[in-house]
């Protein structure tokens, strides 16, 4: 039996990158997949129900409580239930802390702080409705732990991240809900590359800055997102897994 058979897994962020190669496991262990993003990507939903999953996309700015809540609802009026959420969604900003506008802050700290928080308050009410709880895993960063120049809203906002799953793991232990964390290195994915400056030798740099001398691959991720969202990991709540080549320990 797949670890996941009819068991439902939304997904913020879900059309490309991490988000797209969990969706992708997801479906390959038996899981029906609820992508929510900001549009509808045809390619990735038919790439899921290609990989054996049953597939859903609703279209979610995830800094929208509303649009949250109603994603929610649409998952659970398509599939029935919530057992797994992946709150995964993000954007970074490039400026220093003297020169970053107003607005640039709020957008990211609106998504990847707010929207997190916003898509734990409403999968949570759901998850407490059923006797099965559910597992909730929050993408978060090296830069939960470390920082770096010009970052000052997303280094905040994955710091926070981290505090916010372990205030929800402790809230919801008794109710068979378990929240955990997970803290990317760089991986190769469009958020990173989009936002490269130096070509190749961005690319080198970023590399070098791990143990193992390369970026990591969204689908390293997604493995280490199915062990926390499965009974493997059913004694791991409250955890930030770091997943970063090594970073860290340079």
């Amino acid at each position: 039996m797949k670890r996941f058979e009819n068991k439902v897994a939304f997904i913020t962020g879900g059309n490309s990158g991490i988000g797209k190669a969990i969706a992708l496991l997801m479906a390959r262990e038996g899981a029906k997949v609820m992508i929510a993003d900001l549009q509808r990507n045809q390619e990735t939903l038919d790439e899921v129900l290609k990989a054996g999953g049953e597939v859903r996309f609703v279209a979610c700015n995830v800094s929208d409580p509303t649009a949250v809540e109603n994603a929610i609802s649409d998952t659970i009026a398509s599939f029935g239930s919530l057992d797994i959420a992946v709150n995964n969604a993000g954007v970074v900003d490039a400026a220093p802390i003297h020169e970053k506008s107003l607005e640039e802050w709020n957008r990211v700290i609106n998504i990847n702080l707010n929207g997190v928080f916003y898509g734990m308050k409403f999968q949570i009410a759901q998850m407490r409705t059923q006797a099965s709880g559910g597992s909730i895993i929050n993408i978060g960063s090296i830069m939960s732990q470390v920082a770096e120049i010009g970052i000052a809203a997303y280094a905040s906002s994955k710091h926070a991240l981290v505090g916010l799953t372990k205030v929800a793991a402790l809230e919801n232990g008794v109710n068979n809900i378990r929240v955990n964390a997970i803290g990317p290195g760089y991986i190769e994915t469009p958020l990173l590359m989009d936002n490269a400056t130096g070509g190749a030798d961005y690319k080198s740099i970023m590399e070098s800055k791990h143990a193992m001398k390369r970026l990591g691959k969204p689908e390293e991720i997604a493995r280490a997102v199915l062990f926390l969202a499965s009974n493997d990991a059913s004694f791991c709540t409250g955890v930030y897994l770091p997943v970063d080549g090594g970073y860290l320990i340079q």
